[in-house]
């Protein structure tokens, strides 16, 4: 009832219909607020700034653990005078101690969202991340639908047919899927597309003549540009995910509730449907959290072979030449996604499974 009191002056020139929807949305939220879940929300959300902070703090370290810095290729350069070199030094915040370093960096963070600025590119690090994020997270999110899309149906058909034909035929493709590396799929996906061309573009994200098509045109170029680079994504995680749904649905099958929901008449399709799949989702929507971050390092190889303008192109050069802020803002992002990817599942599997209690975990 208190926090109705604040709002009594816009409820009283409400219609009685009005008043009751307004009641009952602010009684809503009010639950929301006094939930477990938000409790559960709040305390995974200072879990995470915590967490962000101590991987912030072992990632720098870590990086001025190896020898040399970005100005060490630059000495090699008989143009730039050692008064310049330590002029960028001292520009760079390079001259100082590393605990120095790290909370000046941490600072800039926390108080204005400042990341850095980038060695290579002389530009702020923020806005070079946010240019390449959607390229990246094009092609995770189309590798994550296309790779549930088809192992999910895949390794149902091959828990009901278990030990027959075309389960041992998909037991052999994801065997065979998970022996393939990234890399070793990406090469033999140029290999084809060379055999193939022009059949499939390779290189960048965009045809020539993409500014002069229209909306739909842009939207199929892209599409078409992304389908080698998605296929490399997607194959190990397709060939992993099939052998565990096809193991937990297997287990779920041989639950006694399941015999008796056969036993009383259901059709087939409602007793894997509806009983069994909704039972053995669970570890599924659990490894969607890992899935999620797991993306974003497979995309750095599957970039690199395909020249596709994402974060992974852009922080593989960071590393080389030391970039150091470029670098630790691309370790914060794979830490925060792994964070987010794991609150997501957990919030997933409320809905899901109702009967999970998160404010208890």
């Amino acid at each position: 009832m208190a926090i109705r009191y604040p709002l009594l002056a816009i409820s009283q020139n409400m219609t009685t219909s009005d008043r009751r929807k307004f009641d009952s949305n602010l009684d809503s939220l009010t639950a929301f607020f006094a939930s477990d879940t938000f409790a559960y929300i709040v305390k995974r959300v200072l879990q995470a700034l915590l967490t962000l902070l101590l991987a912030s703090a072992l990632c720098f370290f870590i990086i001025q653990l190896a020898p040399g810095d970005y100005l060490d290729t630059l000495k090699e350069n008989p143009k730039i005078s050692p008064e310049r070199i330590e002029q960028l030094r001292k520009q760079f915040g390079l001259d100082k101690s590393w605990i120095e370093q790290y909370f000046r960096w941490l600072w800039q963070v926390v108080t204005q969202g400042n990341f850095g600025t980038s060695f290579i590119y002389q530009r702020s690090v923020a806005s070079l991340l946010w240019e390449r994020v959607p390229a990246t997270l094009l092609m995770a999110i189309s590798s994550l639908v296309v790779t549930w899309a088809i192992a999910i149906p895949l390794g149902i058909v091959g828990a009901v047919n278990q030990n027959r034909t075309i389960d041992r035929f998909l037991q052999v493709l994801s065997y065979t899927g998970q022996g393939f590396p990234s890399f070793i799929a990406a090469l033999m996906l140029l290999i084809f597309a060379q055999n193939t061309t022009p059949l499939f573009p390779v290189g960048d994200m965009t045809s020539i003549d993409h500014a002069d098509l229209n909306w739909f045109g842009k939207i199929l170029d892209i599409g078409w540009h992304l389908i080698l680079p998605t296929i490399a994504l997607s194959i190990t995680s397709f060939a992993g995910l099939q052998r565990i749904t096809r193991g937990q649905l297997l287990d779920v099958l041989r639950q006694d509730y399941i015999q008796t929901a056969r036993a009383k008449g259901l059709p087939e399709n409602k007793v894997i449907y509806v009983h069994a799949l909704r039972n053995a989702i669970n570890p599924l929507i659990t490894l969607l959290g890992f899935e999620f971050a797991a993306l974003l390092s497979g995309a750095f190889i599957t970039e690199y072979f395909f020249n596709w303008p994402g974060l992974g192109r852009l922080i593989l050069q960071a590393m080389q030449a030391q970039d150091l802020y470029l670098v630790m803002a691309s370790l914060m992002m794979g830490a925060f996604m792994l964070i987010v990817g794991n609150l997501l599942a957990d919030l997933l599997l409320k809905v899901v499974d109702p009967r999970i209690k998160l404010g208890a975990s």
